[in-house]
């Protein structure tokens, strides 16, 4: 049993950017929404381009004969290691490139599942590089809770991801319909922008 758990421990992703890569293998090898069933969280969301319960979403639905194809270019992890956000490019079958930004969260067996993910199309694709930018947020100074004072009107910090204030994910949908997601990383003196993705609204 020891040796077993002992290679189960070894196979598993190490950091948020092995969970991301193993994630994109699985969707190459064993079908796409196969691939998104089996690293999500139990209460995941995604955006397609509205927000849906993940599992709901995907269900039983059929993988497509080809699979999106996505590559890690830069990761953010949280102090205390529980929370990371990658982000990079992505090359869709019919040809054209987008980019995507998941958010990991390490679970108490040691493995990653994601639980917020989105993408959009670009017109210049992202360069792909064999290895992602990794920052991880200063553990020295730890910060008071995430400042009310940077929530925009209307949000609340029930709306936000985060374990130890020092790498927080603010998902908001502004009055057009588009949706702005902002990632903060704790730098020892204040949070930082690192992340700030708008995708526009779903075509009406």
């Amino acid at each position: 049993m020891l040796l077993a758990a002992l290679v189960l421990q070894a196979a598993a992703p190490q950091s948020a950017v092995d969970a991301e890569r193993a994630f994109n293998a699985a969707a190459q090898a064993r079908g796409q929404w196969t691939a998104f069933r089996e690293f999500a969280a139990p209460d995941a969301a995604m955006y397609v381009p509205q927000r849906v319960n993940a599992r709901e979403w995907l269900g039983d639905r059929k993988d497509p004969p080809k699979s999106v194809e996505w590559w890690p270019i830069a990761s953010y992890v949280s102090c205390d290691g529980k929370l990371a956000v990658n982000t990079g490019g992505s090359k869709w079958p019919d040809g054209s490139s987008g980019y995507f930004t998941t958010l990991w969260m390490r679970q108490p067996d040691g493995s990653w599942k994601w639980t917020l993910d989105y993408g959009a199309r670009l017109d210049v694709p992202r360069a792909r590089v064999e290895q992602p930018a990794v920052r991880k947020a200063e553990c020295a100074k730890l910060p008071p809770r995430f400042p009310r004072a940077t929530l925009p009107p209307g949000q609340s910090r029930a709306n936000l991801f985060d374990f130890d204030d020092t790498l927080t994910v603010m998902p908001m949908r502004l009055p057009d319909g588009s949706r702005r997601f902002q990632v903060f990383l704790w730098n020892g003196t204040e949070h930082v922008p690192v992340i700030d993705d708008v995708i526009a609204a779903p075509s009406k």
